[in-house]
């Protein structure tokens, strides 16, 4: 018997959403399979939903998952009703940044009025754009705009680069499910790619930066724009930056 598409769907994005985290700079909170722990207590109908313990959240199971995923993430976006890839395109940014970003994206993309709801004239328009140009073009064109989204937020610097690799991946994915081929390394690695890959390394360029005025201090080089902070401090700053910066490293895959 062939597998729906949601179940190809749920199986990309939990191969990306991966199992119990709970990273301090994840304003999700904790999260398992990518169910959130608001998520969670919404669904079984915990109000407030913090009065449902944290260890609800480390023991889902997948079966529960896909029924939220279904329910609330899926048929919200009417997913069954798009064509595939496009389907996981849709359903991936839903559960990664919400269903009304995913849908508005995608109007805004087609040019339809971007109210958050896929109806009847959502549909039409997507099923002509397709007929006329097919379905790659409409799926690159929708990475990247979830791509420039990301790349806005506060906390790309922690999470860019694994977020940056979700959305390739969901691309090649979506993009291998309309038959079409995904971008070559050559045409996808631009100056864009290389900027939004140094930017998750910001921290480390800044600490390297205080440590070696720390130790040009110590060394007796004058620098009277780092007046008030002695090579001592700047020194011991910057491995602290390091490798706290380091600590996070484990779980950015898995944002």
């Amino acid at each position: 018997m062939a597998r729906s598409r949601f179940d190809i769907c749920l199986d990309e994005v939990l191969r990306h959403e991966g199992g119990y985290v709970d990273h301090p700079s994840d304003p999700g909170g904790a999260t398992n399979m990518g169910i959130t722990h608001k998520t969670l207590a919404r669904w079984r109908h915990v109000s407030p939903w913090w009065q449902l313990d944290k260890a609800e959240v480390k023991a889902l199971g997948r079966a529960e998952a896909a029924k939220i995923y279904r329910a609330s993430y899926w048929e919200r976006c009417k997913a069954g009703s798009l064509p595939p890839g496009i389907d996981l395109i849709v359903f991936d940014y839903a559960v990664n940044s919400g269903p009304d970003r995913a849908i508005r994206t995608l109007q805004a993309e087609l040019g339809t009025v971007a109210d958050g709801q896929i109806g009847p004239l959502t549909l039409d328009t997507l099923k002509s754009r397709v007929a006329r140009s097919g379905s790659a073009g409409l799926i690159n064109a929708y990475c990247d705009r979830r791509l420039g989204f990301l790349k806005g937020l506060s906390t790309f610097a922690v999470f860019g680069k694994g977020w940056s690799s979700r959305v390739a991946a969901i691309r090649a994915s979506a993009l291998a499910a309309t038959g079409a081929a995904a971008p070559t390394s050559h045409d996808s690695f631009n100056w864009r790619t290389t900027m939004a890959y140094l930017s998750g390394y910001k921290t480390y360029i800044v600490s390297a930066i205080m440590l070696l005025a720390g130790v040009a201090q110590l060394l007796g080089v004058d620098l009277p724009a780092l007046d008030g902070a002695s090579a001592g401090h700047l020194i011991m700053e910057a491995l602290a930056v390091i490798f706290l910066r380091k600590g996070f490293k484990g779980d950015i895959s898995k944002a």
